[in-house]
């Protein structure tokens, strides 16, 4: 007789239903476990053997076999303890085998049959509304699955409370959501003595999600600026707080089933391998743009870090997603986060300051900044120089805006391209809109286009250099109210994209 219950493998961040079939038969006592599993998957039969004789519950001398289908889909983690143990004991009949029919599950073992939390419980839980089912997982996983709310969810704390729910001894109760993270301490942009073109930029950048370049000698506040640009950020939107809740599921890395409305600021090293950056490594992971998406992703020391790195960045800024292929591996992740890059002039720093610039002027800092390539350098929207601050301005005053102002403007220049883009999903900021669509929602007055034609002309600018000035002068137009593209709207779009001389 065959016993079958049912857990989840992870695609991306898509969870694929896997039937777990146990038959129990007569033979050479074994316990084999099939159907493409690897070595944690493997050693799920150890785990249950130990947390079953834990609990006094003794397995048949007989040959048992669990078969993963479907048998070619690689099977990993060891998530798929509980719903091995839940078909073993359906297969002896010591759980009813329609109550254990009807449920997802997933849960790593202890040996002594605690269940221990596993990442992915989000997706799992979505994949289990699909198909109508019930999602049984560890007590810790539950308030994160249980986010989805389309699906009733258990969680349990042992293999002992999960056999008492399903023979009505003790009924586990649903979980509930975990609590909203609500960050606090986001630093205030008030803290910046001067740099207004660059809190201008910012502001900008948030505004439409827009790639921003700061470039300035050390100390000039570049990394200051970048760590105040969550707190100017509106708020994830449910659908949005949901695709990145689930990247960070998969990763390990929702505390206490908690989900956050800011959204992601992720600042990798420069040392950090392309893996790392863009996926892959054991099991195809998503890599920092995708846990960045929805967010920021700043890259401070941005020439510092391996050409090769950088080159990887040029498809998934332009798509919004990147594919992590392996030999056995074909992954999609989605990865729409906004660049934050900043860099020294040149390699010392001080290439504008001739007391203390090197002997290689200005050589080192073409030699420098030409780490990034002319097609990367493109992609990106806003380029901006952060000149030094004078110590005698670092006593005076708080001035200026605070966050909170610069927040309320950019969050209602997202609500006006939520409008705007209601009839196209797929474009939800103005950085998303091309082709006919772009042209028009962003199409200039005539004085702004002829300025657009004289400088696409006397700098050369490339397709994409034109379209991205367009959509950065939309969002100039959204900070001011304005329902259309202006001639100030144009050349202030411009003056970011020609500040500095390292590309068109």
């Amino acid at each position: 007789m065959v016993a079958r219950t049912y857990t989840v493998a992870f695609e991306g961040v898509e969870a694929r239903i896997v039937e777990v079939q146990c038959a129990v038969a007569p033979g050479m006592p074994a316990f084999a476990v099939v159907g493409l599993p690897d070595k944690a998957v493997s050693e799920a039969r150890d785990r249950v053997r130990a947390a079953l004789t834990a609990m006094a519950v003794a397995l048949p001398s007989k040959r048992i076999t669990v078969n993963l289908s479907p048998a070619d889909l690689p099977k990993e983690g060891s998530h798929f303890d509980l719903p091995i143990a839940l078909a073993l004991l359906a297969a002896i009949d010591i759980l009813p085998q329609e109550e254990v029919e009807a449920t997802v599950s997933l849960g790593e073992l202890s040996l002594d049959g605690r269940l221990v939390p596993v990442a992915g419980a989000l997706p799992a839980a979505m994949a289990a509304a699909g198909e109508d089912k019930a999602l049984l997982c560890p007590k810790a996983s539950g308030p994160e699955a249980a986010w989805v709310g389309a699906t009733p969810v258990f969680a349990a704390a042992t293999l002992n409370e999960v056999m008492r729910h399903f023979t009505g001894q003790s009924p586990l109760s649903p979980a509930r959501p975990g609590e909203l993270v609500r960050e606090s301490g986001l630093r205030d942009l008030r803290d910046v003595k001067g740099q207004e073109r660059a809190k201008r930029a910012l502001e900008i950048a948030a505004a439409g999600r827009h790639h921003l370049l700061m470039v300035g000698t050390p100390g000039s506040g570049k990394s200051m600026l970048a760590a105040r640009m969550p707190g100017i950020l509106p708020p994830l939107t449910a659908v949005e707080a949901l695709e990145t809740s689930m990247i960070h599921s998969l990763s390990g890395l929702l505390g206490e089933g908690g989900i956050s409305r800011t959204r992601p600021f992720r600042e990798p090293h420069h040392t950090a391998s392309m893996a790392a950056i863009v996926g892959g490594g054991r099991g195809a992971k998503p890599g920092e743009i995708s846990l960045a998406h929805n967010g920021v992703l700043f890259l401070d020391e941005f020439p510092e870090f391996p050409r090769a790195v950088l080159e990887t960045l040029r498809q998934p800024i332009e798509t919004g997603e990147v594919v992590v292929a392996r030999a056995n591996a074909h992954i999609r992740y989605p990865c729409r986060f906004l660049l934050l890059a900043a860099a020294n002039p040149c390699k010392c720093g001080y290439l504008s300051d001739p007391g203390r610039a090197c002997a290689r002027v200005p050589h080192c800092g073409e030699d420098y900044m030409g780490r990034i390539s002319g097609p990367l350098m493109d992609r990106i929207d806003l380029r901006i120089e952060v000149p030094p601050v004078a110590y005698t301005d670092l006593d005076l005053p708080d001035c200026g805006e605070s966050s909170a102002q610069v927040a309320g403007r950019v969050a209602a220049a997202r609500a006006t391209q939520t409008a705007r883009f209601a009839d196209h999903p797929e474009v939800r900021v103005n950085a998303d809109a091309e082709g006919r669509l772009l042209e028009e929602v962003a199409s200039p007055d005539a004085e702004g286009r002829t300025l657009l034609a004289t400088v696409a002309e006397r700098f050369g600018l490339s397709a994409r250099g034109y379209h991205r000035i367009l959509r950065v002068a939309r969002t100039i137009a959204d900070l001011s109210g304005s329902p259309d593209v202006q001639k100030p709207h144009v050349a202030e779009a411009v003056s970011y994209r020609l500040s500095l001389q390292t590309g068109k």
